[in-house]
């Protein structure tokens, strides 16, 4: 049986290779090719792609049929120029792992390794999933749909993600809602072009964006109680390119969040009405694209325990979450369709916040998060 000691320094090495061949979502070849090559060193039975670029394994327990438990990690990069010296930074320009998926991924890497060498003491299966297009895509969703938590049908799901600002060695989560429902919205506002010099002669788009800027700020709080945060945040404004010329057109942009199920669809029709309300006022042709893009990432309770215990009876600390994020994450798509438990993992106090150019996840928290996987995969087995 292989220890952590034994597998932790080609794990890695294996993070480095990840982190030079960053790669956006959806176009994670080289990092699809070399997660594949490495699981199938293992030995596993490595699936067909579900949509291109992911990467789906299973490990058959020993001991014969059972429970499945599905490990998944995300593997896409941001659109990023990395600020780091590290020995192994991108080799990609203008693209980086800003969000530690490289961690995420060497870590289920390191937990199947360690699992392989373990699976004469489970029945059952385990499932590692590595998906592409989290960021932005929410791909996720696409995975689920195509199947990717059948055959066998997954009884428990997991996943990790790095956490700054806690200390390497902690873990933490918390039952419920973790993370945030995140909608983006675009509305196109268009009007009657004219001079600035006459602007009772058109109708003007600009004014109207203002005006729906300043109803759009104040909605969440006359929609939702305010024991259910929610939060809109207007991230774009555009409209004409001359001071002394009304355009026949603006744009706002921004996105909803909300740590509620039920708000969301009461978020979307205020939204809906406060913006028509502000175009039939302003004598302005409105036209609306809204997605919800990821839903509440809610943790179950049964996984969310077992996690707490896995945790406590390892070699890391654990830290119950005091609050929950109002950042999204689409493994709330796994969560909707199976039982399981999202958990944070420490990269340290003082490290840089993810989506930063400086930051890389951590070496030394990679083994909290592999012991982590194996001693949940192993317990929810049973």
């Amino acid at each position: 049986m292989k220890t952590l000691a034994d597998i932790l320094p080609g794990i890695i090495e294996f993070r480095h290779a990840l982190h030079r061949i960053p790669e956006m979502a959806g176009q994670e070849f080289k990092t699809s090719q070399l997660i594949r090559e490495r699981l199938a060193v293992l030995g596993l039975e490595v699936l067909p792609p579900f949509l291109g670029t992911d990467v789906v394994a299973l490990l058959h327990g020993g001991r014969g049929a059972g429970r499945n438990v599905t490990l998944r990690a995300d593997i896409d990069a941001l659109a990023l120029e990395e600020a780091t010296d590290r020995p192994y930074r991108s080799t990609h320009p203008g693209h980086m792992h800003a969000c530690g998926h490289d961690g995420h991924a060497a870590m289920v890497t390191g937990a199947a390794e360690l699992l392989v060498s373990r699976r004469d003491e489970f029945a059952g299966s385990v499932r590692f999933v590595f998906q592409p297009g989290e960021e932005n895509r929410a791909m996720g969703r696409e995975l689920v749909a195509a199947g990717v938590l059948e055959n066998p049908a997954a009884d428990v799901v997991t996943a990790l993600h790095g956490m700054p600002g806690l200390p390497i060695g902690t873990l933490a989560t918390r039952t419920g809602a973790i993370m945030a429902s995140c909608a983006h919205f675009k509305v196109v506002l268009r009007g009657k072009g004219g001079h600035s010099s006459r602007p009772a002669l058109s109708r003007n788009p600009v004014t109207a964006a203002a005006a729906l800027v300043h109803e759009l700020e104040g909605m969440t709080g006359r929609l939702v109680d305010s024991q259910r945060p929610a939060v809109l945040t207007i991230c774009r404004i555009a409209g004409g390119e001359l001071a002394n010329v009304i355009p026949d057109e603006a744009v706002v942009e921004g996105t909803i969040r909300s740590l509620s199920p039920d708000s969301d669809a009461v978020l979307e029709d205020g939204f809906r009405r406060t913006v028509a309300a502000v175009g039939a006022m302003r004598g302005i042709e409105t036209e609306i694209e809204y997605r919800l893009s990821y839903p509440v990432t809610e943790n179950a309770p049964e996984p969310t325990e077992l996690a707490r215990e896995v945790i406590r009876a390892g070699s890391g600390r654990y830290v119950e979450l005091a609050e929950s994020s109002m950042g999204a994450e689409d493994f709330a798509y796994y969560l909707k369709r199976c039982p399981g438990v999202y958990v944070k993992v420490g990269t340290g106090e003082n490290s840089p916040a993810i989506h930063n150019s400086r930051f890389d996840f951590p070496d030394e928290a990679l083994p909290f998060g592999i012991e982590y996987l194996v001693n949940f995969s192993l317990a929810a087995l049973g």
